[in-house]
């Protein structure tokens, strides 16, 4: 099974990112996007869950699966391999670095904030960019 976890890590925020602090994503009246999925599910459990469940809980939402099919759904969506939270909007467009404590669990930080200055300068935190929204 392949995992998209990562441990003692921050992602930062991309170099392309055309804000300079954490935004909230807007949500549509029509359709909630992948930005606030992964805003909802990091934000109000922080340090609660890992990559792992934000990426597949998301998919879940998306696709509107049901409980019953849960299960199953885990299994084969992670039988190959998955993009990671380095693809994620918020770190692309909306600003955020997400931290991962030891146990691979995660939190939004602000780019702007003097905790995402800290974890930069932190030696024991892996710093991993974020993907860039444009190719060079």
């Amino acid at each position: 099974m392949h995992s998209t976890n990562y441990y003692n890590s921050l992602i930062t925020v991309a170099e392309d990112c055309k804000v300079s602090h954490g935004t909230i994503p807007k949500e549509s009246p029509e359709k909630l996007t992948v930005a606030n999925y992964h805003f909802q599910l990091i934000n109000q459990n922080p340090l609660a869950l890992e990559s792992d469940d934000i990426i597949f809980n998301t998919h879940v939402l998306r696709k509107d699966i049901t409980t019953s099919e849960i299960a199953a759904e885990r299994s084969t969506f992670f039988s190959k391999g998955q993009a990671c939270l380095r693809t994620s909007p918020l770190t692309k467009t909306y600003g955020w670095g997400i931290y991962f404590d030891e146990k691979g669990r995660v939190k939004l930080v602000d780019s702007a904030s003097e905790e995402y200055f800290q974890l930069i300068e932190d030696k024991t935190i892996k710093k991993i960019p974020a993907m860039r929204s444009s190719k060079k």
